[in-house]
């Protein structure tokens, strides 16, 4: 290494051993970082180091991480740094993200030598079990035996059951030809049931979010191609969270890793949560033992987030393992560690006690909120105060925090399962059940009672709270009587479903004073607009899910009778969490209440752990682990015994490790039956002293600011610029505030021959121009049409079809003789700049040497480029954007730029652009400006497109239609 270039890093305040793991880089290395140690500050600055020291370029680089905000937060943070270092690079070239993402990545990049078929669907938890609900019984009740696995219980508990099974199964990537010879029966029954679930997957071209993990890594075992382009690209793996990884996501980082094992693997065993997820302690414990005697570890052990008193008092907490009625040991199933307080203690008081409740939960609630009311004036926010509790879902939480909203105390608790209790939720299902009069005829005469239970009476006070809300507004009653008599008799298809029922309500006044609320308002006043999204978009599942586009005579009784029946009921069974801001750390004007899951990363001033009636406990799913005792490719590390204890202490001392200024443990104090604190509380409980404003002097504490969450946000020149340039209120609705759109307008023309053409792209650049043949492309049209069509659920009629198939023979015939000037299709490029980061793709590149051009393919006839002039102004815009772009990531020079017209016949089918620099920046200051409206929250441009406007969703709300006729 050039020591003077060494000289030129800025380690900042980086101590010995975090400057230790900045520098050391080669070979494998193991970071045990503790709670409030630096580590996303040594993360960000190791890379920064990789970068500017060692001439590491972005793509050579791989990071995971556990959540989506962490990889936002340090992708923002080494973005800004790279900007004051003046350091230009793309960093949609650097791999930053979840493993799953990352996977995701690598399997769209390679999905030729994948099981997958274009247009695959991804299922979330809830879609997967609606899924398996779905072909319950035409797939798995079928199954000789298939009782053993589901029992006795409601279709939908069913459906959660397998769903369990098929993930284990997965994630430990269990052989199932194995569990097919088994001798036991129910392990036979298993295979058999995994083995159905997994055809019909991929018969219906979908995944589901365990499988993405084992995809990718089966894609690189099973073809050395793309594995050795990984293996070439990647020269630094950087892991974080590694004590919360699984068997899976280990294979994934040492196939990666490769021969020269450049591999950082960041974590802290005590920190470990997620074995409920199927992660392992075993990968952090046992990493050096498998890369050999060349790793390294390195111990952050300085905090610079607590007190001395909270750091000790969690120090005791983890090696104080034994009690009355209970002990255990540690072993070797930890890594040794003392972490020290930076910090030093400026108050005489200590900054560990606690709030308790004698003898009742109401006396608990009155000293929790005395103590908060007299904390607020040595505060300047409630958002400094967060309450931790195992579950926020519990009767002690929600109890707690329905009291405290009561006393002027506002709460932020979006997994409280308060969803379903909202009166505007209420309100728009109160509603629907009015618009569906045959189906309310037959649940109140009890048709629906036995299938409904509990859920019947909620219907009640959906109705009564939408009657109450729309007693006072003829024009919602008139539309309501319209719709009714329609509903009761329907003569003809509507041009709706329930979601455009939804977006019709949006124009009456109760809704639309959620639709305009101020957005710079705190998340607990938006609430209310948030929760219509949410809304929005269960809808939109719903529809998909069922396949209903529209109401019919056919349809509309069995429409409703799924929907309240069924998805409804499984949706408020699972619970429905609300709005979580990720750019906002805690919200202001309110306390936090979070699970402590949830905490896991973040800080806060002043720390609440309350559900201290808890007790170590094991949820064991016994078959599952029968099978993985056979069939699993590690044997069982922890004592089983042992690992309910394990997993309570690493909980609570991440609970405990979350405090910055001061940690108070809470609450009511019970003797015998549901003993409150419970045993394994006890003894640390009883030596703290309880809080007393005569004997804490708070004005000697000196209480930090709440962190601020300052996240770089994407854009993507279509789905935002374009689309606020069109309108904002559209922008608003469906980018902003994540409503489902309902018209989305069709692109599966588009899509199939823009997605044709790409599988001719990469023939040629895979060196197999020969198979550009007609029969193949047919082929290629084929199997796209279908996978799009099983996507989007529409479909082409013959004619349209053979126009779609035209366009593509006619591009490859006019363009077969400059196939060997290709260079690369779906070219992904990005602009960093100071608050942003904008995203695009360019469908081609082509040229010779250094020189190239660029082309946008529109599957479209050429429009008149007179009327067309502002439209063919934002393309070349876009366009030189990309052309700059590419440029400073290859160091090409563009010498033109197309749009490419394949639905043209008799004529040119390109408008050519020249490339002109010197409108470049004028051309990203436009981009800024944009970027800064919307990042204002400015929504006030509309659209004057009287067609956009006649097939939007918000027509009934803005009228802007109506009145431009």
């Amino acid at each position: 290494m050039n020591k003077s270039r060494l000289e030129e890093f800025d380690f900042g305040n980086a101590n010995a051993r975090q400057k230790a793991a900045i520098e050391i880089t080669e070979g494998p290395v193991l970071i045990s970082a503790g709670p409030g140690t630096g580590k996303t500050f040594t993360l960000v600055n190791r890379v920064l180091y990789l970068i500017q020291i060692k001439n590491v370029n972005p793509e050579n680089i791989f990071i995971a991480t556990f959540t989506d905000k962490a990889a936002k937060e340090l992708l923002t943070r080494i973005s800004n740094e790279l900007i004051q270092k003046n350091i230009e690079i793309d960093l949609n070239e650097m791999y930053i993200g979840t493993f799953h993402s990352l996977c995701m990545r690598i399997i769209r990049e390679n999905l030729e030598y994948s099981s997958l078929g274009k247009n695959f669907s991804l299922l979330d938890s809830f879609d997967q079990q609606y899924f398996i609900y779905q072909n319950l019984w035409s797939v798995f009740n079928p199954i000789e035996n298939i009782e053993l696995l589901t029992g006795k219980v409601s279709v939908w508990n069913k459906a959660k059951k397998l769903l369990t099974l098929f993930n284990g199964l997965t994630e430990e990537m269990i052989d199932i030809n194995l569990l097919l010879e088994d001798k036991n029966l129910e392990t036979q029954v298993l295979g058999k049931a995994k083995l159905a679930y997994d055809e019909l997957l991929k018969n219906r071209n979908k995944l589901d979010f365990s499988s993405i993990q084992s995809e990718c890594l089966n894609l690189l075992r099973d073809n050395q191609i793309v594995l050795d382009k990984y293996l070439n690209q990647f020269k630094y793996l950087m892991i974080d969270e590694y004590q919360d990884t699984n068997t899976i996501q280990e294979q994934l980082v040492f196939l990666l890793g490769g021969e020269k094992k450049n591999i950082c693997v960041v974590g802290d065993d005590d920190q470990a949560l997620y074995r409920f997820r199927g992660a392992t302690i075993r990968n952090i414990l046992e990493f050096t033992g498998k890369v050999g005697e060349s790793a390294k570890v390195i111990k952050l052990e300085d905090n610079y987030r607590s007190t001395p008193d909270i750091v000790n008092f969690y120090n005791d907490w983890i090696i104080t393992t034994e009690g009355e009625g209970y002990g255990f040991d540690w072993d070797n199933f930890r890594i040794p560690k003392q972490i020290r307080a930076f910090r030093k203690n400026k108050s005489t008081s200590s900054s560990v006690m606690k709030v308790s409740g004698i003898a009742s939960s109401d006396d608990w609630h009155q000293n929790v909120l005395k103590t908060i009311q007299e904390l607020q004036p040595h505060i300047t926010d409630l958002n400094q105060i967060a309450f931790l509790f195992k579950s926020v879902k519990g009767q002690e939480a929600k109890e707690l925090a329905s009291f405290l909203e009561k006393n002027g105390i506002g709460v932020y608790s979006p997994r409280s399962d308060m969803f379903f209790d909202r009166e505007e939720v209420k309100t728009v299902f109160g509603v629907l059940l009015m618009l569906f009069p045959k189906y309310g005829d037959k649940m109140g005469s009890g048709e629906y009672k036995n299938w409904l239970g509990g859920l019947e009476n909620y219907y009640h006070e959906c109705l009564l709270t939408a009657s109450s809300v729309i007693k006072e507004d003829k024009n919602i009653i008139f539309w309501l009587k319209n719709l009714i008599l329609q509903h009761t008799i329907l003569k003809r298809n509507t041009d709706y479903a329930l979601s455009g029922l939804f977006y019709q309500m949006l124009q009456f006044d109760y809704f639309k004073k959620f639709i305009e609320m101020d957005l710079s308002k705190g998340i607990t006043d938006q609430r209310g607009l948030r929760n219509l999204s949410i809304i929005s978009n269960l809808l939109a599942k719903f529809e998909y899910n069922e396949n209903i586009s529209v109401l019919t005579k056919k349809n509309i009784d069995r429409t409703a009778t799924q929907f309240f029946n069924n998805f409804l009921r499984f949706l408020r069974e699972g619970g429905i969490e609300e709005y979580q801001d990720e750019s906002e750390y805690a919200p202001r004007g309110c306390v936090s209440f979070l699970t402590i899951h949830q905490s896991k990363g973040m800080e806060f001033p002043i720390v609440f752990v309350g559900g201290l009636g808890s007790y170590p406990r094991r949820d064991t799913n016994f078959l599952l682990q029968e099978v993985y005792g056979k069939y699993s490719e590690k044997d069982e590390f922890e004592p089983l015994e042992r690992m309910k204890f394990f997993d309570f202490w690493r909980l609570y001392y991440v609970a405990f490790s979350r405090a910055q200024d001061m940690l108070i443990l809470t609450t009511e104090k019970k003797d015998g039956l549901g003993r409150k604190p419970s045993k394994y509380f006890d003894e640390t409980y009883r030596q703290l002293k309880e809080y007393n404003s005569n004997k804490v002097d708070l004005s000697k504490f000196d209480f930090n600011e709440t962190k601020e969450t300052n996240l770089k946000q994407s854009y993507a020149f279509t789905s935002d610029i374009t689309l606020y340039e069109k309108c904002s209120l559209q922008y608003k609705m469906y980018r902003e505030l994540g409503f489902s759109p309902v018209r989305v307008g069709s692109t599966l023309f588009g899509s199939l021959v823009h997605q044709t053409i790409e599988d001719v792209h990469k023939a040629v650049l895979r060196g197999e121009e020969s198979k550009i043949t007609s029969d193949n492309i047919s082929i290629w049209f084929k199997d796209n049409y279908r996978t799009l069509a099983e996507a989007q659920r529409s479909y082409l009629g013959e004619a349209q079809l053979n126009a779609a198939k035209k366009q593509v023979l006619n591009y490859v015939e006019n363009n077969q003789s400059n196939f060997s000037l290709l260079k690369e299709a779906e070219v992904n490029v990005s602009l960093v700049q100071k608050n942003y980061i904008l995203n695009g793709q360019i469908d081609l590149v082509k040229g010779q040497g250094d020189t190239v051009e660029i082309i946008d393919f529109k599957a479209e006839k050429k429009p008149d480029i007179h009327s067309e002039r502002e439209r063919y102004e934002q393309y070349k815009k876009q366009l030189e954007i990309y052309a700059y772009l590419l440029e400073q990531r290859y160091g090409l020079e563009v010498s033109k730029m197309h749009l490419y017209y394949t639905g043209s016949e008799n004529e040119n089918p390109r408008i050519t652009f020249n490339k002109n620099s010197d409108t470049i920046e004028k051309t990203i200051i436009e981009f800024d400006n944009v970027v800064k409206n919307i990042q204002k929250k400015d929504f006030t441009c509309l659209s004057n497109d009287l067609k956009l406007c006649s097939n939007c969703d918000m027509r009934y709300y803005c009228g802007r239609a109506e009145r431009k006729r």
